[in-house]
Formats: structure tokens, sequence, C-alpha cells
């Protein structure tokens, strides 16, 4: 699988092993969430996100070398380019690593929570990146969870609505949609052709 290269955004996404849940209750998806914050925030720049029971979507931005330098947890003052995405794997390890031990632990498990390798898929154009959104944001109705996404917990799309303070880039995201009145008419139809789309199978 490629490295992660920097400044670039990508659609990050992985599930349980063998389809089991990761999440158990809302504190598990609470604990991941702060996790993400405190491993990769550093490194990267998280544009929407869908937590669901058995698997995770998270759209980010990889940070350029110059902030990664400045602002990461790691001396990267010797590293190359050729590395960059060595660490950005690192980091994820870590971060995957952390979460999984919290929950072996509170399920008395043991083993792999999650599919080996995590999946990291690059978006190279604007119209690619709104569609990656849509997607995870209403992931909850394509996995037939519920029809109303909008009011599905463990997702960014109501954040990017309210005026709490947050570290999503909600700004650049309703920018992309050309504001919020775009942003919502995008997502309800978007909905409304996979509430079909899921009625027909």
């Amino acid at each position: 699988m490629d490295k992660l290269v920097h400044d670039t955004f990508y659609h990050i996404y992985n599930r349980g092993n063998n389809k089991e849940n990761i999440y158990y209750k809302d504190s598990n998806y609470i604990f991941f969430l702060q996790s993400l914050d405190s491993y990769l925030f550093p490194y990267l720049d998280l544009y929407s996100y869908c937590l669901l029971p058995n698997h995770f979507h998270l759209l980010i931005k990889t940070k350029s070398e110059e902030t990664i330098l400045k602002n990461g947890k790691i001396n990267l003052k010797n590293v190359s380019f050729d590395e960059y995405g060595e660490i950005i794997g690192e980091i994820f390890r870590r971060f995957f690593m952390s979460y999984s031990k919290a929950i072996n632990r509170q399920e008395n498990r043991s083993g792999s929570l999650f599919k080996k390798l995590y999946q990291r898929k690059p978006i190279n154009s604007d119209n690619y990146l709104i569609r990656t959104i849509l997607y995870i944001h209403l992931n909850p109705v394509h996995h037939k969870l519920t029809e109303d996404f909008e009011t599905y917990r463990w997702s960014s799309y109501n954040k990017m609505l309210n005026q709490v303070k947050s570290k999503l880039r909600k700004n650049e995201v309703l920018d992309m949609f050309y504001g919020i009145e775009n942003y919502i008419k995008l997502h309800k139809e978007e909905r409304d052709l996979m509430v079909l789309r899921n009625e027909e199978l």
C-alpha cells in the first residue's frame, strides 16, 4: 500500500476484525475521538468523520512538512519526504494500538480489534472531495442504521452547523459546498437517492 504523503487529502477507513464491533458503548466513541485528537492532530487536519458500531470513516488532510516539523511530537528534523509516510503510518499504528488495548481490557478480549491494514484513498479532485464527505456523513443510511442522518450522534454532519469550537475544518468544508444551505441541500438529496437504492435491494 502506498505511503501517506504531505499536504494531501485522504479517505481513511477500517473495520473490526471479522466485522466485529469496535465500539460497545458511548464512552468508546468519545475515547476514539479524544485519542484521534491526541495522537494525530499534530500531523493532520480532520474534515469529516463517521463512526459506526463496527467501522469508521475519516476524511483527513496531512499537514505540510513545515507544520509537521514545528508541531509534531516526534523529532522529524532529519526526516526526508520519503520517510514522511512511514512516520504518519507509525502514528496511526500507535493510535489504533492504544484504542485496541483499551477496548480489549474493557471487553476482556484478546487479539486484533481492527483489520490489519487500514485503508487510505488519496483524493485528487474537488468533486471527489465533496462526494467523499457526502458518503461519510450518509454512511449510517447506507448501512440502514437510520434514515435520519442529521441526528446520528457519531458523525461530523451536525458539528459543521453549530457554533461550538472544534478542531474540525468547518469553514473549509462549508466553503467546498458554497455555504450552509447548499451543504444541507446536497446531503438531503443524496440521502433521498440512497434510501431509494436501499428500498430497491
